[in-house]
């Protein structure tokens, strides 16, 4: 059986594409995030057991994987392997917005800075 999830479960505010959702519990083994950061801002450096997939849809962010850093913006796609540390910082002028795929059912975070 199909699931429909509405927008009031995952979104921090209706009508922005901005929050979160463990789809596991759907039958999904996936998480999301739907992510509008403002320039000079972005999660600190952590990793994941699985891997972590970032859609830049609009604006550009400056990623650090590993030992590497890349800049990435609307239209690209930055696949991030599991265990690897990452964080990314949005570049501006514009709001940076993405959504990040986790190959999980549920979220597993170490925070490492």
């Amino acid at each position: 059986m199909a699931s429909v999830i509405d927008q009031e479960e995952w979104s921090a505010e209706t009508g922005k594409w901005q929050g979160a959702i463990e789809l596991g519990a759907h039958g999904a083994g996936l998480c999301l995030i739907f992510n509008m950061t403002v320039p000079g801002r972005g999660p600190r450096l952590h990793r994941h057991p699985y891997p972590e997939t970032f859609i830049v849809r609009s604006g550009r962010a400056l990623f650090t994987v590993g030992d590497e850093e890349i800049e990435a913006s609307a239209g690209q796609i930055v696949i991030v392997p599991a265990h690897t540390p990452h964080k990314f910082k949005s570049l501006g002028p514009d709001l940076m917005t993405s959504t990040h795929i986790h190959e999980s059912g549920s979220f597993d975070t170490e925070w490492l800075e």
